[in-house]
């Protein structure tokens, strides 16, 4: 029996409700291309437990873990060491629940923690208070831009992206500003050594509700988001500070002290693994407590019970499962909690001096890495300045170069000519990152086989 046994009555009487000729209609937002017209070509009807058991590790065989080569990947995903204990942790009964803490007198554990969170991001951002964390860095990004145009009442619609900001992130924020009046002013990055901050300082004027600034931003650089934030709130408009990779939050000043009114990013980076890309964690944190009831998501808060003792609770709650639907900002439905907890078990593993050595370390590696790099034949540093990623030309298509050093056993980064397959200009760009995890004898197996594969 199918989970849900409609008839053709049924079926055909929701869609008449909702204003539909066909089930197909529901579907016109996706591209025709990515639509099946049938069964999936190649593959058998069924198969056997078993059979399909040998199939997938077969398949699996072909993979090349991160831990198994020297690897160089980042651009919004990134490989650092996760000790055993964040695991272990993370799986005490404190922490258990059978779902999301409404009842907090029996999720105290999680609740707790979710405090604690909260107060580690808010530091970490350099902001007045944290929401219970998001899905993930880029729908945080664009619930920014949603909440930024409630703040401006609807009033001004126009959102300035930075160039430089991570391409996944920029088309969430366009595919979501379909449904909205939201106007999105911004491109593609070019390669220079420095972000061009005067170009996005000039697109901001008297409708701009917020500026979305990557920091470090795609290419591994620095804006100047203080600046940047002087002239966006001269204008009336609101700075979001986007942040791919927190650990440079340990060497450089937080996004907040420079003037960003909201701060969003992604934590993955921190407890949580690269998990084969998901599921990830988003942060998000406001500057100023008067803009805290238009945040998304949900607050947890320290209270007392009838008896004094201390306990927590949720204390803000504006999704639509709380409130009335109108009333909500935002649709969404969990916090990643249990990536929330590992970020947390970790960033306290780390204390402010772990995290500052871990970044130091990021660095120094980072900038041994562009040194050998430059003296290769044909290989130049794009950046002036950077945490743990950087960007090197390399004179021909990076994507080749990328997938031929696959081959020989080196992950050596993300070509740019991926992220912005339209712009050539990018193509023979490569983004290189370099984390406590790639040790010296890594650097030297990139060095090497990137110097065959040019020579």
């Amino acid at each position: 029996m199918r989970y849900l046994p409609l008839t053709d009555a049924d079926r055909g009487a929701m869609l008449d409700a909702v204003g539909a000729s066909s089930i197909d209609d529901l579907f016109v937002d996706v591209p025709e291309a990515a639509r099946l017209d049938g069964p999936i070509r190649g593959l058998p009807t069924h198969a056997g437990e078993m059979a399909v058991e040998k199939h997938m590790r077969r398949l699996s065989k072909k993979n090349l873990a991160a831990a198994d080569a020297p690897f160089f990947l980042g651009a919004g995903a990134y490989r650092h060491h996760v000790p055993a204990s964040v695991d272990h942790i993370i799986q005490r009964g404190e922490f258990l629940t059978a779902y999301t803490p409404y009842q907090p007198e029996i999720a105290q554990g999680t609740l707790q923690m979710l405090f604690e969170f909260q107060t580690q991001v808010a530091r970490l951002y350099g902001c007045a208070v944290a929401n219970a964390s998001m899905y993930d860095g880029s729908t945080a990004c664009w619930e920014a831009v949603a909440m930024a145009s409630r703040i401006a009442r609807g009033k001004k619609r126009k959102v300035v992206l930075s160039d430089a900001l991570h391409p996944h992130y920029a088309e969430v924020v366009r595919t979501m500003a379909k449904f909205t009046d939201d106007e999105i002013a911004g491109g593609a990055p070019s390669l220079t050594p420095a972000p061009d901050d005067d170009a996005l300082i000039g697109l901001i004027d008297g409708e701009t509700s917020c500026v979305v600034v990557q920091y470090p931003d795609v290419l591994g650089r620095l804006p100047d988001l203080a600046r940047i934030a002087e002239a966006a709130h001269a204008a009336g408009a609101l700075l979001i500070a986007v942040n791919t990779e927190p650990v440079a939050l340990g060497a450089i000043q937080s996004p907040g002290e420079l003037g960003a009114n909201i701060v969003v990013g992604e934590g993955q980076a921190i407890g949580v693994g690269l998990q084969f890309g998901g599921p990830y964690l988003g942060l998000f944190a406001v500057r100023d407590q008067k803009h805290v009831r238009m945040m998304p998501g949900r607050l947890c808060g320290e209270t007392v019970d009838a008896d004094g003792k201390r306990g927590f609770v949720l204390t803000l709650s504006t999704r639509e499962q709380h409130i009335r639907r109108e009333k909500a900002t935002s649709n969404i439905c969990t916090n990643s909690g249990l990536c929330a907890l590992a970020f947390s078990v970790h960033m306290t593993l780390l204390g402010e001096k772990g995290l500052t050595a871990l970044a130091a370390e990021n660095h120094r590696l980072a900038c041994l890495a562009a040194e050998r790099l430059a003296q290769i034949p044909g290989v130049s540093v794009l950046n002036e300045s950077f945490f743990n990623e950087f960007t090197i030309r390399i004179g021909r298509d990076a994507r080749d170069v990328v997938r031929k050093l696959a081959d020989d056993g080196v992950l050596a980064g993300v070509s740019l000519g991926r992220l912005f397959p339209g712009n050539a200009e990018l193509h023979d760009a490569l983004l290189v990152c370099v984390t406590e995890t790639s040790g010296e004898d890594d650097i030297d197996a990139l060095c090497a086989a990137l110097k065959e594969v040019l020579s």
